[in-house]
C-alpha cells in the first residue's frame, strides 16, 4: 500500500469535512444572532458518530463525510389562516398530504415561547442572511486558501534563468533529437560564457521581468551582437552574444513556422512566483466565472460523465467531479513525484476549488439548496416593499412548503448525480495532468 497515497486521501477528507463544519457555521451565527432555536449543528450525514448537547442545541460528527446540516425550528410556516400551533389533519391530494406531512413535522419542535423562535417568522434580510452564511463561508475560505497559494506560495511560471536542461547546441527544427552531434554548432549562449543559473535581466538596454519579455525580445532581433545584461551569484554582469536566425515554431501557433527568427540558444527555469492580493481577486474572479459557466452547462456535462462512466469515454478535465474522485486526487498528490512546494501548493489549489464550487453550486436558486431559501427571502422583500409602496396590507410570509413536490424531486436528482459521480470516480478517475 502506498501510504502517501492513503494519507492525502485522509488529508482531503480532513480538509473537507472542516471546510463543511465551517460551512455550517456560516448558517448557525447568524441564526442563533437573529434568534433562531438551532437543535442540531451536525457535521457529515448517517449515523452519529460523536455527539455533545450544549445550551439548546447539539453538536455532533456524523459517519458520512459528505455534507453536514443544521437544524433550525420552523423552517416552513403553517397554512395560511390555520392557527400557528398546530395544522389541519386532512388532505385534498398526494401533493397536498405531502406538504401537510412536512408541515407537521416542521411544527413538531415548536415548543411553547418559541412562536418568535421559528424561521419563517424572521425578517426577509435576516432569512437571507442566515441562509446565504454558508455558501459566504466557503468564498471565503477559497479565498484564504487562493491568497495562500498565490501570495505565500506563488504559481509555477516560466523564469528568464538559464535552465541546466539548456541545450549547449544549435539543433535544426527539421530534425527530431534531443542529443548534439560533433558537427552541431555551439549556441550562441555557449559561445557567449553563459552558465546554468544566470538571470537574464535586460536585452540590448530594455529591461526583462519575464521569460516571455526574454522571448519576444531574441526572436524580434533576429541574427547579429547584442549586450546581454545577467545575474549570476548575486553579481550583475554583460554578455556579449551574436545571435542566429533560424526557424522555430510559431508563439501563437506551434503548428505554423516562424521563419528566421533570432535564436539565443537557452531554455527557461520553472519557479514559483509569488503574486500580489490583486492577483488573488482577479484568479479568483476567473476562475468563478467559469465554475459558473459549468454550473449553467451541468446537464450537459453530466451527460459526459455518464458516458465516461459505461461506455469507457475520456473524462472531460473540465467537467465535475466528485468527493470519491477529489479524494483520489488529493492521494495522487501526495503520491507523485512533485518538490513538497508543489504539493502542498496543488493541495491548496484543490480544497480552494472545491470550496469555491461548494459555494457556487449552493447558490443555485432551488430547493434544497441554499440558494432556494435564499430566493424565497428575497421574494418575500420584494412582495412586502410592493405592498408598502402600494400602501396594500402587509402579505404573509413567502411559503416554500408549497413547492415541496419539486424541492423532493430535485433532490432525487441530486442523489442521482452524487451515485453516478461517485461510479465513475471509482471505474474512469479524472487524474492530475502529468
Amino acid at each position: 500500500m502506498d501510504w502517501l497515497y492513503l494519507i492525502g486521501i485522509i488529508l482531503f477528507l480532513l480538509g473537507l469535512m472542516i471546510s463543511l463544519a465551517l460551512h455550517e457555521l456560516g448558517h448557525l451565527v447568524p441564526a442563533k444572532i437573529f434568534g433562531v432555536r438551532v437543535t442540531q449543528y451536525m457535521v457529515g450525514f448517517g449515523p452519529t458518530a460523536w455527539s455533545r448537547r450544549k445550551g439548546e442545541t447539539e453538536y455532533g460528527i456524523k459517519w458520512i463525510p459528505f455534507g453536514g446540516y443544521i437544524r433550525m425550528i420552523g423552517m416552513l410556516p403553517p397554512r395560511p389562516g390555520d392557527d400557528p400551533g398546530k395544522v389541519r389533519s386532512t388532505a385534498t391530494g398526494p401533493f397536498q398530504g405531502l406538504i401537510e406531512s412536512a408541515r407537521e413535522a416542521a411544527q413538531e419542535e415548536v415548543r411553547p415561547g418559541d412562536e418568535d423562535r421559528v424561521f419563517y417568522r424572521k425578517k426577509w434580510w435576516q432569512k437571507v442572511i442566515i441562509m446565504s452564511g454558508g455558501p459566504l463561508m466557503n468564498f471565503v475560505l477559497a479565498f484564504v486558501f487562493f491568497s495562500i497559494l498565490l501570495v505565500g506560495i506563488g504559481l509555477p511560471t516560466w523564469a528568464p534563468i538559464v535552465s541546466p536542461e539548456t541545450d549547449t547546441c544549435v539543433i535544426p527544427i527539421s530534425e527530431q533529437r534531443d542529443t548534439c552531434k560533433a558537427t552541431d554548432k555551439p549556441t550562441p549562449a555557449v559561445q557567449a560564457g553563459m552558465k546554468p543559473g544566470d538571470r537574464i535581466v535586460s536585452f540590448d538596454g530594455q529591461k526583462i521581468n519575464s521569460w516571455a519579455d526574454a522571448i519576444r525580445l531574441v526572436r524580434g532581433h533576429g541574427a547579429g551582437a547584442v549586450q546581454i545584461g545577467i545575474v549570476r551569484d548575486g553579481r550583475p554582469m554583460t554578455l556579449d552574444v551574436t545571435l542566429i536566425a533560424e526557424d522555430r515554431p510559431s508563439l501563437e501557433d506551434p503548428q505554423k513556422i516562424d521563419k528566421n527568427v533570432g535564436v539565443l540558444g537557452v531554455r527557461p527555469t520553472e519557479v514559483m512566483e509569488r503574486q500580489s492580493m490583486g492577483e488573488v481577486v482577479g484568479y479568483m474572479g476567473a476562475l468563478t466565472a467559469r465554475v459558473a459557466g459549468s454550473l449553467l452547462n451541468l446537464p450537459e456535462k453530466m451527460v459526459g460523465v455518464w458516458h465516461a462512466a459505461f461506455s469507457g469515454e475520456e473524462r472531460d478535465p473540465e467537467g465535475p467531479v466528485g468527493v470519491v474522485g477529489a479524494g483520489r486526487m488529493g492521494g495522487e498528490i501526495l503520491a507523485s513525484d512533485l518538490s513538497n512546494e508543489k504539493k502542498i501548493a496543488t493541495f491548496v489549489s484543490l480544497l480552494a476549488g472545491f470550496n469555491l464550487a461548494i459555494g457556487m453550486f449552493n447558490l443555485i436558486p432551488l430547493l434544497p439548496l441554499d440558494g432556494g431559501h435564499i430566493a424565497g427571502g428575497l421574494w418575500e422583500g420584494i412582495k412586502r416593499a410592493y405592498a408598502k409602496i402600494m400602501r396594500r396590507p402587509e402579505p404573509q410570509y413567502v411559503d416554500i412548503a408549497k413547492v415541496l413536490p419539486l424541492t423532493y424531486a430535485i433532490a432525487i436528482v441530486m442523489i442521482v448525480m452524487a451515485g453516478l459521480l461517485v461510479y465513475a470516480d471509482l471505474v474512469n478517475p479524472l487524474t492530475l495532468p502529468s
